[in-house]
């Protein structure tokens, strides 16, 4: 692959269809960033606004925000009364601003809205996009860099981290920025020039955002990859270039102000659950079940960057031969080292690989700009992925709708349907129209699947969301405020974060308690609990009423579950 930007290849596409969209956006930077803009939206938004709050995670970032909002404590982190010191604040205070934001234009209960606190990831996934095209115009022309960024837009992974109040389209941004500002360092050093000057500020910088954001894992990428190239090069004098000494500077005085008041806030307890405990215990072991053995993200790999994981087996033989060249050389060394690191650690979770998704999809469209992709019969076949994975999601989401509502989700066949078109049309025309056509074709139909899942079957199955019909139902009962119980049986953090911080968690006795309070209490029970809850409540001659029983699913367990709501009768 070469540094240098090259034309296109005879496996391009242009002048008709799908590929003159891409002739009219490669005219200008400003019309490739209005195509690449345009098309996240349609990648990202279907289901944004829909989806109820999603456990664990989401909900756990997003009820910290909301009680920063409540209390107005900005440093300290929190869960209820729990510390949550695992990951620094950055993303906390990009959901308070986005918070703040919609209660300014008057969204209604904005605190309980939580697309709100998605917005920053989904303005870090589009930037992260954006960016992309951006890194990639130092590696190849502008029309391989807007493939390799609409590669990005309609990637699996980068599509579910769009829609969810955490941390990973956000550090993407960051890492993205990072990377594509030290490439541009790099190969002018390898040519013999000079970057321009803000690039070392744009590196620190980001770096900075990032360690605010995750903590220090974006070094890990950069110093792999400065490490990496520099020992096949034999040579890092390139690496006075990022001006390492004030850049350094800079980046410690963005991040330590915070560092500071967290320290004087919590003491070394920061430390020891964000770096002992989060971070190395990652390492040492598989945290939370997500114990995985090596290997695993290389087979998720075809499902999380699909659709332009389908090309990946066609492109790397080219790659391999080309790694010698600065700019292949540069890219892998982003995506090799890390991706063994992430390969060797205990805990594993499909979003670890996300900031090495860019390298992928570079490395990828110069291949597909240069027409080199192998023509091996065996790899050819493997285009088949671009109809499999759609037909797959089809029948998966017949088979949603049969289990947990009862018919044959006739809402969501059109779309799927459509998608399996697109996916068809991928497959058995990609030695005729060629790849870059093949793969537009492949990136409309990740579209069309994001509308099934997220738009359609989402949207049409509430028992996927128990907390959110407790939740309704609760507040159809007029209580201002409710106060509400549920046993250690389902303390899933959305229920926290609907219907409010001061949420309590306890057996089935000590719900009977609880409704005593006054006459808007509510107890959540499940079936093993409520022995113990009538035996309790007919010890202590309390009136309860049965409000209402739910069959859901808890999708962060696997499980289904029965959840019963009663109401005291007290009177007030």
């Amino acid at each position: 692959m070469s540094t240098t930007t090259t034309k296109a290849g005879p496996s391009l596409a242009s002048g008709r269809g799908l590929g003159a969209a891409l002739d009219y956006a490669v005219v200008s930077h400003r019309r490739a960033g209005l195509l690449l803009v345009l098309f996240s939206l349609l990648a990202f938004l279907p289901g944004f606004f829909q989806i109820p709050p999603v456990d664990r995670d989401e909900a756990r970032f997003a009820q910290a925000t909301k009680q920063m909002l409540e209390t107005g404590e900005y440093v300290d982190i929190r869960f209820q009364q729990e510390v949550r010191y695992k990951k620094p604040v950055g993303i906390y205070w990009l959901q308070a601003a986005a918070v703040k934001t919609g209660q300014a234009l008057g969204v209604p209960q904005a605190l309980s809205v939580i697309w709100l606190y998605r917005l920053p990831s989904l303005f870090g996934a589009i930037g992260a996009v954006v960016l992309t095209y951006w890194a990639a115009l130092a590696f190849v022309s502008r029309r391989g860099a807007l493939i390799s960024a609409l590669m990005m837009a309609s990637s699996v992974l980068l599509g579910v981290e769009a829609r969810l109040a955490k941390t990973d389209a956000t550090l993407l941004f960051t890492a993205v920025a990072a990377m594509g500002a030290m490439a541009r360092i790099y190969l002018a050093h390898r040519r013999g020039s000079e970057a321009a000057r803000i690039q070392p500020a744009i590196l620190w910088t980001a770096l900075a955002g990032g360690i605010l954001l995750k903590g220090p894992l974006i070094l890990m990428f950069v110093v792999l990859t400065a490490v990496s190239v520099s020992v096949a090069d034999r040579s890092a004098r390139w690496v006075w270039s990022v001006r390492p000494i004030a850049g350094f500077a800079w980046m410690v005085l963005l991040v330590l102000p915070w560092f500071v008041a967290i320290i004087a806030k919590s003491g070394g307890d920061f430390f020891v659950q964000a770096v002992g405990r989060d971070m190395l215990g990652k390492v040492m072991s598989g945290q939370e079940a997500h114990g995985a053995p090596p290997g695993l993200y290389f087979v998720l790999f075809w499902v999380t960057f699909w659709p332009g994981s389908v090309l990946a087996g066609l492109a790397a033989p080219a790659i391999w031969r080309s790694r010698r060249e600065a700019g292949a050389q540069f890219l892998l060394a982003w995506l090799v080292p890390s991706w063994l690191v992430f390969e060797a650690v205990m805990t594993k979770l499909p979003h670890y690989v996300l900031p090495l998704f860019p390298a992928i999809a570079i490395l990828i469209a110069g291949v597909v700009e240069s027409g080199n992709l192998s023509k091996m019969r065996w790899l050819v076949r493997g285009t088949v992925g671009w109809f499999l994975f759609p037909a797959v999601i089809a029948i998966a989401v017949v088979v949603a709708f049969v289990m947990f509502g009862r018919d044959l989700g006739l809402i969501a066949w059109p779309f799927s349907a459509a998608a399996m078109i697109f996916g068809l049309f991928a497959w058995w025309l990609y030695e005729v129209d060629g790849a870059e056509r093949a793969l537009l074709r492949g990136m409309i139909a990740s579209v069309l699947v994001a509308i099934t899942v997220y738009a359609v079957t989402f949207r049409s199955l509430p028992s996927l969301f128990p907390s959110q019909m407790i939740a309704e139902e609760i507040s159809s009962a007029e209580c201002r405020p409710p106060h509400v119980a549920s046993t250690f049986a389902y303390q899933e953090p959305s229920l926290v974060f609907l219907l409010g911080t001061d949420t309590r968690f306890t057996d089935g006795a000590g719900a009977a308690d609880f409704l005593r309070g006054g006459p808007c209490h509510f107890a959540v029970i499940d079936p093993r609990s409520e022995r113990a809850f009538t035996q309790r409540a007919e010890l202590i001659g309390l009136r309860y009423s049965l409000s209402q029983r739910f069959e859901g699913y808890n999708i962060s367990i696997g499980k289904p579950v029965t959840l019963t709501v009663f109401r005291s009768q007290i009177s007030p």
